[in-house]
């Protein structure tokens, strides 16, 4: 595996993209950087990060996701990653939020975004952007963020859980290369947000509603039971969690 360290950059996806377009690199390549002007988050939001404190990367991924049907087991195999290796270091009351984010309680200190391309011979390739909130302690006009470090009330050391993060990573899509995601899927939705609790939700017409989600389908729709007991399935652009 090789690993680039940047002082700054503007997206550590936009980078390892590039870069993998222009020469063949190895899969699981990771670029981390202390800085990032313009790090993206999931449907187009901005992630704001203070400089140093926080474990910014992406994960070139290839090999490892064979059918396009099959694209958010990854998601599922990342997201528990970084669930496991945060489990690990105690930080509390753990959860991942769909399709990604992982909660400590009701905030948010981590988020995934995943852009696959599909080359010209059918291969699927992922570059997989990380941000980890790990020793930021101010999170002004973010009042559902966090960072290990405010729910834990210690530091961490940001080169040990970067490499922890990478193993888990290398060892879950591992599961998916075998056929056995679904020890994956259990443990995504044992550890689920808000799972089999009553909630509003506001879809993308703004009208809200009460529901309770039932589980996430293997193409990553949201399974939400509404009120007349129906099971209706939405996509992140289309229903929001209000908590």
């Amino acid at each position: 595996m090789s690993l680039i360290k940047l002082s700054a950059i503007d997206s550590t996806n936009d980078y390892l993209k590039v870069l993998s377009r222009n020469q063949i690199i190895e899969n699981f390549t990771t670029v981390v950087a202390e800085k990032q002007t313009q790090g993206k988050g999931q449907m187009g939001a901005t992630w704001i990060s203070e400089e140093g404190k926080n474990l910014i990367m992406s994960i070139l991924i290839k090999e490892v996701l064979q059918d396009v049907d099959a694209i958010f087991h990854l998601n599922v195999a990342v997201a528990l990653s970084i669930f496991e290796v945060l489990n690990e270091t105690k930080v509390p009351n753990l959860s991942i939020k769909w399709p990604n984010d992982i909660m400590s309680d009701h905030k948010k200190i981590a988020g995934i975004l995943i852009e696959n391309s599909i080359k010209s011979d059918g291969k699927i390739e992922s570059v997989v952007g990380i941000g980890v909130n790990v020793n930021q302690q101010n999170f002004e006009n973010l009042p559902k963020a966090s960072s290990m470090a405010l729910v834990s009330n210690s530091e961490f050391d940001l080169d040990e859980l970067l490499h922890k993060i990478i193993f888990q990573i290398k060892k879950n899509c591992g599961y998916i290369l075998t056929n056995q995601t679904d020890k994956l899927w259990s443990k995504y939705h044992e550890n689920l947000f808000k799972i089999s609790v009553p909630m509003a939700f506001e879809d993308a017409n703004q009208n809200k509603f009460m529901g309770i989600i039932q589980g996430v389908t293997l193409n990553g729709l949201l399974q939400i039971k509404l009120e007349d007991d129906l099971v209706k399935s939405f996509g992140i652009k289309e229903v929001q969690m209000l908590y």
